[in-house]
């Protein structure tokens, strides 16, 4: 098994009220023990952050905003920079989720310049990747996730990008119940994996997380999560639940200690 780090990311999406949301990464924060082998972050609406980051102070949990813009300030109503998300206690922010690029205009530059923005801030961005059911059936997964992973790196060196983690969700997969088969995932990290490194090295592509995203549960994340080259999940409707994303957590540790 690879010696990276695994990551468990919980995306709340829109859902949960702050008190809801303290209490739920209250419950999360007490299974996951300081120096365990696997790293845990959570992603709540962005009006819970801060009460979420006192709720987490202290513990092992990580916290991650769900967007950001680019810019630091300006004029840009309803947006939110990366300077405010640290202010709230942010250490990662969740970009180019298909949500984002489906509902709101999310673009492969708009992407490449919030991972430009998170990495001048020292927040770790975990850059979502992924096809539809119809480029899926067309032939076009690796066409359209390894086009997406070289506009979102292009002008970085392997040095600035060393926190960058990436997250193939399959749209099709996404809130749909429906998964890659475990084979299937693994083929396509393992590419995106070799595009890495013909982009930027080995030794950078080798050292990258790369997370699998789309109805992960406790019934299928530890077949998912020993495959070599799915290295975590960013985890939705799962995450919402004590009862579902510990299981998947679990996995994680397990994946370290395996």
């Amino acid at each position: 098994m690879s010696k990276r780090t695994p990551l468990i990311a919980g995306n709340w999406k829109l859902h949960n009220t702050v008190a809801e949301s303290e209490a739920l990464a209250s419950a999360i924060a007490k299974h996951v023990a300081k120096g365990v082998a696997c790293d845990v972050v959570v992603g709540p609406v962005a009006t819970s952050l801060m009460a979420v980051a006192q709720t987490l102070e202290g513990s092992a949990v990580g916290l991650a905003a769900q967007n950001t813009h680019w810019e630091d300030s300006g004029a840009f109503t309803g947006e939110l920079s990366p300077t405010l998300l640290l202010d709230a206690g942010c250490g990662y922010c969740i970009i180019g989720h298909s949500e984002r690029r489906q509902f709101f205009g999310e673009t492969d530059a708009g992407v490449r310049k919030k991972v430009a923005a998170l990495l001048r801030h020292k927040l770790v961005p975990i850059v979502c990747v992924g096809e539809s059911l119809e480029q899926r059936e067309a032939g076009q997964t690796l066409e359209v996730v390894l086009g997406q992973i070289e506009a979102a790196t292009e002008g970085f060196d392997a040095v600035a990008l060393a926190p960058l983690v990436i997250a193939y969700e399959p749209i099709w997969a996404i809130g749909a119940g429906r998964t890659a088969k475990a084979e299937d995932a693994q083929e396509v990290h393992a590419a995106i994996r070799a595009k890495l490194a013909e982009l930027k090295g080995e030794s950078w592509a080798n050292s990258v997380r790369i997370l699998y995203g789309g109805s992960v549960k406790p019934a299928n994340a530890d077949e998912l999560l020993a495959q070599p080259d799915i290295d975590g999940a960013l985890v939705g409707g799962a995450s919402l639940s004590v009862e579902n994303f510990i299981p998947i957590i679990d996995a994680g540790v397990g994946r370290a200690e395996s």
